[in-house]
């Protein structure tokens, strides 16, 4: 008999998208109880772990720990008092969303570490994480985008142009955050400074985007060397645009289609798609990539990737692969597998040169 796997789920973060990472870690830590051990990490907005009792993340509550950086110590969580040790995980599965979760700064300490986890690894949730970075990246790969501008600071001038370059209405929102978080749409040249506001409040770097008439369309993806890509799926916002209340919010009536009302050469350009902005950040494990289609001209416009999307029960990434034939349980241990083989090829790696 094959004995379970340990996995330690890190939830919470000092993200905005906190609330979030709440929601999408109970449902994950309920489709692995199944088959593996679950330990529960909250990160608290205090950025303090703690580890918790039971396979049940809760939003508050545990033993504090830490996790040491150093290969020799096995991945093992130690009780921040005395470091007495408290659990050694198999595998860590972080459903962290934001800033210190999904951009990298977790994955390097697993990388100090060497322990296996489940996605991208440092340089690709960083850059996914930054849009300005990841659309830098689309482009380079030849993939179709918004027309975009990226504002540092306020100012008059630079803002008087991304209006005059790209036009009305414009989309406003912080490079490093998720989940539409202090997105704002901007019709008039009154409400810029105002979203702009919103937006630096929280990130140094703000990207302003050209509004089209499009549809939203998403695929999932999974895997590591050779990622594949669920059906696509189509959100239908119940207000103006897919803002966090048409997320998150209990009375939003926004529709997830799935499997999106598109012909099958459009089905499989939204695939095609969907691996290449995949690869062309070197994303590992799984990540949704969303799109507009332009009503006006049949195209697909990449909008940008989420290397740790949204993963309740209801969420879109896990929804599109049940449409895809792969239950929630089954794509749970998928994951975690992906994240060992990912983790045991990279110990195969040399990391000493000589003869």
């Amino acid at each position: 008999m094959t004995a379970r796997l340990r996995v330690a789920v890190l939830f919470g973060g000092r993200s905005g998208e906190h609330a979030v990472s709440l929601v999408s870690a109970a449902s994950v830590a309920a489709g692995l109880r199944p088959s593996h051990d679950v330990l529960c990490v909250l990160i608290d907005k205090a950025g303090r772990w703690l580890l918790q009792e039971g396979g049940e993340p809760r939003p508050s509550g545990g033993e504090p720990v830490f996790l040491a950086p150093v290969p020799g110590d096995g991945g093992r969580l130690r009780r921040f008092a005395d470091a007495h040790e408290l659990a050694h995980p198999d595998v860590f599965f972080p459903v962290l969303h934001g800033p210190y979760g999904e951009d990298g700064t977790v994955q390097g300490l697993f990388e100090l570490a060497a322990v296996p986890y489940v996605g991208a690894g440092v340089a690709a949730s960083a850059v996914s994480m930054d849009k300005a970075m990841m659309k830098a990246l689309f482009a380079r790969a030849g993939l179709p985008q918004v027309e975009h501008r990226v504002l540092v600071r306020r100012d008059g001038r630079s803002e008087a142009r991304c209006l005059e370059e790209l036009g009305l209405p414009v989309f406003v929102k912080p490079a490093n955050l998720g989940s539409s978080v202090a997105v704002a749409k901007v019709k008039s040249e009154a409400e810029l400074g105002p979203a702009l506001d919103v937006a630096f409040a929280y990130d140094r770097k703000v990207i302003v985007e050209k509004g089209v008439p499009a549809r939203e369309i998403e695929v999932a993806i999974l895997g590591n060397e050779a990622p594949e890509a669920s059906v696509p799926g189509e959100i239908r916002p119940d207000r103006e645009f897919y803002d966090y209340d048409s997320k998150y919010s209990p009375e939003s009536r926004t529709e997830l289609v799935i499997p999106a009302p598109l012909d099958p050469g459009p089905t499989e350009e939204a695939r095609r798609l969907g691996v290449a902005a995949f690869q062309a950040v070197d994303a590992a494990g799984f990540a949704r990539v969303d799109f507009f289609l332009d009503k006006e001209t049949g195209r697909f416009l990449v909008n940008e990737i989420n290397t740790i999307p949204g993963f309740t029960s209801i969420s879109m990434y896990p929804k599109l692969w049940e449409a895809s034939g792969l239950a929630y349980p089954e794509l749970l241990a998928r994951l975690v597998l992906l994240g060992r083989e990912r983790h045991a090829a990279r110990a195969r790696l040399r990391t000493d040169y000589g003869s």
